[in-house]
């Protein structure tokens, strides 16, 4: 089930693989959904609205391991392309070794500072409780979390999108049938969703383990592989660092969005919860094209085929553009369906759809930019150019900024939630000089070779 991408026409190749990535993301946003739904619907609209008040700064910290993790596994693609069985097994090790270390310090950190971080949020008294102990519990697993992200990661670098979705499948539906049991039986409420988020995902990754252990030859440690290649480890905190501190800078960014958001009632933080689950799982694509592309460049790139690297980036974009304006289109007239699974017959879903409607239908105008901001930053990344991962985080955090700034000036809902489109429209098309400029100066290198 491993393939090299270093052959055939590069369209046919990213739609077979990217298929399985996209399912899995699919599954993905859909379990997460599910959980909304079932806090919505069975502990009550505070609680999810605490869910959503917590979601930029989930996205912050799992960004954050899982940027290094993600930098780390790029080198794996290389080795792979390459031909290198011995090098391609000791960048696996060493993607290990780095990640253990990074989930480590992120982790011990987030924990400590989460209280301040809630309050600096504006996380409203009524949901704070249900919020910390949603956030609180998936921080203590997030080792699970990033396990199966690594792993499934490193499966995907040696052309192999197909096994992590099969154990994404079986994470999903494990996580619903916690999802119902720590909930409805038990009552647990937000803390019970965050626990079957962190047992569902920590299940995965043992099974990724155990595959790669008992199928995958060429990344399984042989006697003697548990040492950190300290040329290797440079190369992977290169990409990786620069990679999570692009998260981190993009979360921040989402993060000042949410806290202007934060200032409205829990209704207005309600209705836009519902919306970004919406938005999520219509954007799965976007995301999955773009592993699908870091997979493709890294091989290419690694066995030295810079023409095929910029014809597949061209493919990807294609199918991204098609992808965005399908999806585009199906927010906003599924919108009004999908928000109200999240709330119980009983609440008053007038109330909350107007919220919902101004948020997807401003984010629905600018998916085609963000499905940029994937292809081009992971084509780039996927060559070893981690830093311009930062400077896209940078673009996306200064327009988020502008809008939050703005919107708090002006008391305006609409402006609050336009940070989104603003970010990915300027750094979308931000994405696309820096790459051109990418290639340009790696064709002068391979020129002077």
């Amino acid at each position: 089930m491993n393939g090299k991408m270093t052959e055939g026409k590069p369209l046919p190749i990213l739609l077979k693989f990217v298929i399985p990535i996209l399912l899995g993301f699919i599954f993905q946003q859909f379990y997460n959904m599910v959980d909304t739904v079932i806090v919505g619907r069975f502990v009550g609209p505070e609680a999810l609205a605490a869910v959503g008040s917590t979601g930029t700064i989930m996205f912050m910290i799992m960004g954050l391991a899982n940027g290094m993790t993600t930098g780390y596994t790029v080198l794996i693609s290389h080795q792979f392309g390459a031909g290198s069985k011995e090098g391609t097994r000791q960048a696996f090790v060493n993607a290990i070794i780095l990640g253990v270390i990074s989930t480590l310090v992120v982790t011990v950190i987030a924990i400590i500072s989460m209280p301040s971080l809630l309050h600096i949020m504006n996380t409203p008294d009524d949901i704070y409780n249900y919020a910390y102990a949603y956030i609180i519990t998936i921080c203590a697993g997030s080792f699970a979390l990033i396990g199966y992200n690594l792993f499934a990661a490193s499966l995907r670098a040696i052309g192999n999108s197909k096994t992590p979705l099969y154990f994404l499948i079986f994470s999903a539906a494990l996580n619903i049938v916690l999802d119902l049991l720590f909930i409805i039986v038990f009552g647990l409420g937000t803390f019970g969703a965050a626990l079957a988020t962190d047992i569902s995902q920590g299940a995965s990754a043992i099974l990724c383990i155990i595959y790669i252990y008992k199928k995958v030859d060429i990344l399984r440690p042989v006697k003697g592989s548990w040492k950190l290649d300290k040329g290797f480890a440079m190369k992977q905190l290169n990409i990786g660092i620069p990679m999570a501190l692009q998260f981190g800078i993009t979360a921040s960014g989402t993060m000042v969005m949410q806290a202007s958001i934060n200032i409205y009632q829990s209704v207005a933080i309600g209705g836009f919860t519902a919306a970004g689950k919406v938005v999520n799982l219509m954007t799965a694509g976007m995301p999955s094209i773009g592993q699908t592309t870091a997979a493709f460049v890294g091989q290419n790139f690694g066995y030295g085929d810079l023409d095929r690297v910029h014809q597949g980036t061209k493919d990807a974009m294609k199918i991204s553009v098609i992808y965005s304006v399908i999806t585009g289109i199906l927010s906003v007239v599924m919108m009004p369906y999908i928000v109200s699974m999240f709330f119980d017959k009983g609440v008053n879903l007038a109330d909350y759809l107007p919220y919902s409607k101004i948020y997807i239908t401003e984010a629905a105008l600018f998916y085609i930019p963000l499905a940029m901001i994937f292809i081009y930053r992971n084509a780039m990344q996927a060559c070893g150019y981690g830093k311009t991962a930062l400077m896209l985080g940078i673009m996306e955090l200064v327009s988020r900024l502008l809008t939050a700034f703005v919107s708090m000036r002006v008391h305006s809902y609409a402006i609050a939630v336009a940070g989104d489109a603003l970010s990915w429209f300027t750094t979308g098309v931000f994405s696309y000089i820096l790459y051109m400029l990418v290639m340009k100066q790696l064709r002068t290198r391979l020129n002077k070779i």
